[in-house]
Order: C-alpha cells, then structure tokens, then sequence
C-alpha cells in the first residue's frame, strides 16, 4: 500500500466532512444545535465519498490486499523453512545418536 494513496483518501473523506459542516454553522439554527449540523454533515459527507471517492478507495484496498497477501506468503515461507529446519536436525540427531551402536555391534 502506498502511503500517498492512503493520504490523499484520508484528506478527501475529512474534507467531505468538513466543508458541509462549515456551511451548514453557517445558518443560524445549527449554530445552536451544531450537534445536528454535525449529523448532517457526516450524512452529506458519507454521500459524497460514495459517489466521488470510489477511486481512491479502490486504490487504498487493492494495496491493502497486496500487502496482506505478501506478508500472508512470507509467513508460510517461514514456517516452511522452520520446519525444513526442524527436520534436518532431527535428521541428524537420529545419525548421530546410530553411529556409535553401529560401531559397538561391528566391535562386539
């Protein structure tokens, strides 16, 4: 994920937000009632990210994805090595623990 796709969707939802709630304090009534003014914005903003800001929302999720699937196979590579690694040494105690026996039944 990129980190300016990421911004540049984070700046555009807050402004999405913001310029409606400043237009709407504004208006006298939603200068008493400015938790309203704040409903509505969210409502107005919420609207204008779903139309204008597909995009960017797009570009955002598609390098979440990436980056999930790209940690997802290293972290398979990595249990695959450790248990390649787990293997040799048992692998090699098991040789190590036959070799005097051997040696003992060729002397006996």
């Amino acid at each position: 994920m990129k980190a300016r796709s990421a911004l540049v969707y984070t700046v555009l939802r807050l402004l999405a937000f913001l310029i409606p709630f400043g237009i709407l304090m504004l208006f006298p009534v939603f200068q008493e009632l400015y938790w309203l003014a704040a409903i509505f914005a969210a409502f107005i903003g919420l609207s204008l990210s779903m139309l204008f800001l597909r995009r960017p929302l797009a570009e955002v999720t598609s390098g979440i994805a990436e980056r999930r699937a790209t940690r997802m196979q290293n972290t398979r590579d990595e249990d695959d090595e450790d248990a390649t690694a787990d293997a040799l040494e048992a692998a090699d105690a098991e040789s190590a623990d036959e070799g005097p026996e051997e040696e003992r039944a060729v002397r006996n």
